[in-house]
């Protein structure tokens, strides 16, 4: 609840002129039965006929002013929900920038788009359905109560009791709701997740003809949802049969109770027809309440959800929000400086005392065998990670005592599984700098070795790019997405196996305009393969999360065995191709 009382608060004038509005709805409708009992009472008492008249048009201007109040009642109390959901979405969206990869991993990608889209829904509707048919609830059962009370003690009393006995079956069956619908949303995320991986991972699933195995994950993640489903609207069934006997036995009592008193004079015609309205007019409104509380545990769940991505204190924090001064050494763009880190659920650690400096002007290279920790150094340079030991400098400043923004706007980062996004090349390659014009797209392009097939195609730089890059190649989205590097112009370029669906003459014509254009920044390139930085002015070899060496391709040869462990297991197997 919490939750959105947080959003709330800043359409405060708007929310209390939507509960104004729905409260002067209620007081007219309440105020009509009791001049349709005034009319009753006076025409079979014989009143004068300009005194009906005049309550009649009474009727009217009070049923007109309701209407208009419901009307923009209805309209006001959307406008708020929609503003409401938009603020909570970008409330989660602003937060999800700040979370760290560990952070995404306790929530999990399939879970922060079911809170951001579903959840946020379900709490617009809940909210919409609260103001509207919850809230007027507790002012029309009191006002009818009262007004019954006014006409006959003993209605008032009979109504009363019947209203308590529908509130309270409402609070048992809401109660024994809520741990359903907790895992209603659970399961939910998990039909999100295999339904994901199902989508996004649907090649390998026909290559392995697994089409049987994933349906069967999938029904069984239908079915749980379905049966837990079926369990919680079993509960508002019974509510409804119960709440609808509960009133109905008070129609049949008031008729029974009232005859006679009616035959006798002592009540009269048109006060009947007023209890009766009240009593329908009360059970209406908690039907329409019942119908809210069905979604209600839903949506006070949807809430927690919400709150926890909210109130989650992300791994990875600014510290300071100011940047940091003129570089302290400009020649020395990276530094590592007795580098350890381990992951929060590992033992071990998973780097130990890296050693390095990335100097402008030059190429410093990562190379190792698979785990040894090579990616883990591009994320601790990008802050996706903070170091448990030692520091990472830029410009000689611990990139911990400079905010995030002011860091990335330095480096330029393209990782080995290429992701280009939906819209056209241009706007891709302007993703890392938005006024760069056609000429230096092209140039980067050139210099990618991607200015070939750009111009190939019908519409060059303004084709068309699906969500993904799925309409290219491997080797075009990663010529692309080093493209999008080469555009931003930034002081270090970090390659993280970006040379991979490369061929070896696209390579090294890569490779050769890379280093003209790369001149006055420096380049970290992080490599599997020997012959895409053996002409680096610097090789790092990393083994098991440690350094085992570092110098040229030359110098590696002669005192690095690892290095030349992987030289030779390459060069065996180029031969042996």
């Amino acid at each position: 609840m919490k939750v959105i009382l947080r959003f709330l608060k800043p359409h405060w004038k708007l929310t209390v002129l939507t509960i104004f509005l729905m409260i002067a709805d209620v007081a007219g409708a309440l105020f009509i039965p009791t001049l349709v009992a005034e009319m009753l009472n006076r025409g079979t008492s014989s009143a004068p006929f300009g005194e009906i008249v005049q309550l009649g048009l009474t009727m009217a201007v009070v049923s007109l002013v309701a209407g208009v109040c419901a009307i923009s009642g209805g309209y006001a109390c959307a406008t708020l929900s929609a503003r409401v959901g938009k603020d909570m979405r970008e409330a989660i969206y602003a937060k999800s920038l700040k979370l760290s990869v560990y952070d995404f991993r306790q929530f999990g990608t399939a879970s922060i788009t079911t809170r951001t889209i579903s959840d946020i829904t379900t709490i617009q509707f809940a909210l919409t359905s609260t103001i509207q048919m919850v809230i007027p609830v507790p002012i029309i059962c009191l006002l009818s109560i009262a007004l019954t009370f006014g006409l006959d003690v003993r209605m008032g009393l009979i109504l009363l009791a019947v209203v308590a006995v529908v509130l309270l079956l409402a609070f048992l069956i809401m109660r024994q709701a809520s741990p359903l619908f907790r895992r209603l949303q659970k399961l939910l995320d998990r039909m999100s997740t295999i339904l994901l991986e199902n989508l996004t991972g649907v090649r390998v699933v026909r290559a392995f003809n697994n089409e049987q195995r994933e349906a069967g994950r999938l029904v069984t993640a239908f079915a749980n949802y379905a049966s837990t489903s079926i369990k919680a609207n079993r509960l508002f069934a019974n509510l409804d049969g119960l709440s609808f006997f509960c009133i109905n036995l008070f129609v049949v009592v008031v008729y029974w109770l009232c005859g006679t008193e009616i035959y006798a004079g002592s009540f009269q015609i048109g006060d009947i027809t007023a209890v009766i309205e009240y009593a329908v007019m009360v059970l209406f409104f908690l039907m329409m309440a019942q119908m809210v509380i069905l979604i209600l545990p839903r949506a006070l769940e949807c809430c927690e959800r919400v709150r926890l991505v909210l109130d989650h204190s992300p791994e990875i924090v600014d510290l300071v929000e100011e940047n940091p001064g003129e570089e302290k050494n400009p020649k020395e763009v990276l530094s590592f400086r007795d580098v350890s880190f381990r992951f929060q659920d590992a033992e071990e650690d998973t780097l130990g005392h890296l050693d390095f400096v990335c100097r402008r002007g030059e190429t410093t290279a990562i190379i190792g065998g698979t785990g040894s920790g090579k990616s883990t150094v591009a994320s601790l340079i990008l802050r996706f990670h903070d170091v448990t030991g030692g520091s990472i400098q830029l410009g000689g400043t611990d990139i911990r005592d400079m905010p995030q923004q002011y860091l990335r706007s330095h480096l330029a980062y393209v990782q080995q599984k290429a992701w280009l996004f939906s819209g056209t090349i241009a706007e891709n390659l302007r993703y890392s700098r938005p006024d760069a014009t056609e000429e230096e797209l092209m140039h980067a392009a050139d210099v990618a070795q991607a200015g070939d097939f750009i111009r190939s195609l019908p519409d060059g730089l303004s084709s068309f790019v699906a969500q993904g890059g799925t309409n290219f190649s491997g080797g075009q989205k990663q010529r692309l997405s080093i493209a999008r590097a080469l555009v931003k112009k930034p002081e270090l370029y970090i390659f993280d196996d970006s040379f991979s669906a490369l061929d070896f003459k696209t390579d090294a014509a890569l490779r050769k305009a890379l280093a003209a254009e790369t001149q006055d920044a420096a380049v970290l390139i992080i490599a599997q393969r020997v012959s895409s930085i053996r002409h680096a002015q610097q090789i790092v070899v990393l083994h098991e999360g440690h350094m085992a060496g570092i110098g040229t391709h030359e110098e590696l040869m002669e005192t690095c065995q690892v290095y030349r462990e992987i030289y030779e297991s390459q060069t065996k197997e180029a031969k042996e191709a």
